[in-house]
């Protein structure tokens, strides 16, 4: 099939990928600004050119076929391409404007994701900066198709996939931690055994941070807690531990950034926290990207200053001393 020829057009390709975002004709003219009759119109030229239907029509809206998901993987990844080459030529008119797209993990949302963001933004106003917080595993599609730049977090084992690399920033130790005030901090040297008997909040399953925790627990022939919420957004969990009297495993740096939590005094050995970026193999960053990568490295070299400070912080004693920058 020769899709070169020219009957293939590059709004067939955005009418197609609206109408699988939105689940409806109706919708996706809606969104695209057209009329309903232009957006079926369009639906059929790309379904007579392909010669197979790409959704099934239904009372509630329309699902992608086997060959709709096909077509749609690869025309989401051409328009992907698209949007790169139009930052990339933006980015190199002026260097000033541009969009970056990030995909964030626990480890990054919450302090050095926020402050690269200000740094750049504070010499670059017009970047544009999107940020799309997910596990890895979902992340990853999106960095291939380049709907998102790189991605920010906990370094993520990556042996196995050749197209992909990664640059470490900094690492720190992952903690225990619990409200002010739980009854764990009564325990003068508890160990994993003595807290089985609280509510947890744990990673999701797919995390390498889950994976690790499990194999912690089990190195001391331990079962998993019983009583568990799985979460990786930093709010709710933040949330849980603070106002549910559960415990949760952090790294330093969000522990040590909130007054309402404290660590518990309990190596973690097993567990460790290499935080950096993920990148493309081969595909060239855009110049917003390559602005993001610099202050992304800039901030983390605070941020491992401050994490090293932190390592002789008491946390059963005065915490009002300690200035979170």
């Amino acid at each position: 099939m020769d899709l070169l020829n020219g009957r293939l057009k590059l709004r067939h390709l955005m009418l197609v990928c609206s109408i699988a975002e939105h689940g409806s004709v109706l919708r996706a003219a809606k969104a695209l600004h057209l009329a309903q009759p232009a957006v079926t119109r369009g639906l059929r030229e790309s379904e007579h050119i392909l010669g197979v239907d790409l959704f099934t029509r239904g009372p509630r809206g329309v699902t992608p076929t086997l060959f709709g998901e096909a077509f749609l993987e690869h025309a989401r990844a051409v328009l992907a391409e698209l949007r790169l080459a139009g930052d990339r030529i933006e980015g190199l008119v002026d260097g000033q404007v541009g969009t970056v797209s990030v995909g964030t993990l626990l480890a990054g949302s919450n302090v050095l994701l926020p402050k690269a963001i200000a740094s750049l933004k504070r010499l670059r106003p017009r970047v544009r900066v999107i940020v799309r917080e997910a596990p890895f595993d979902t992340h990853l599609p999106m960095l291939r198709d380049g709907e998102i730049d790189l991605i920010v977090g906990r370094l993520n084992p990556i042996e196995d996939q050749p197209d992909l690399r990664q640059i470490r920033l900094y690492g720190e130790p992952v903690d225990v931690v619990a409200r002010v005030g739980h009854p764990a901090c009564r325990l003068s040297a508890p160990e994993l055994r003595d807290l089985l008997g609280y509510a947890w909040v744990i990673p999701l399953e797919q995390t390498a941070l889950r994976g690790e925790l499990e194999q912690t627990f089990r190195d001391g022939g331990l079962p998993m807690p019983e009583d568990v919420v799985e979460c990786t957004s930093i709010l709710t969990v933040r949330a849980l531990v603070r106002d549910a009297d559960m415990l949760a495993v952090l790294p330093r740096s969000v522990a040590e950034g909130d007054p309402g939590l404290v660590r518990l005094p309990l190596a973690l050995d097993g567990v460790r926290h290499e935080v950096g970026v993920t990148l493309p193999a081969k595909r060239p960053l855009t110049p917003s990207a390559q602005l993001m990568l610099r202050h992304l490295r800039e901030q983390s070299a605070f941020l491992a200053a401050r994490v090293a400070d932190l390592s002789w912080i008491d946390s059963w004693g005065d915490r009002n001393d300690v200035l979170w920058w």
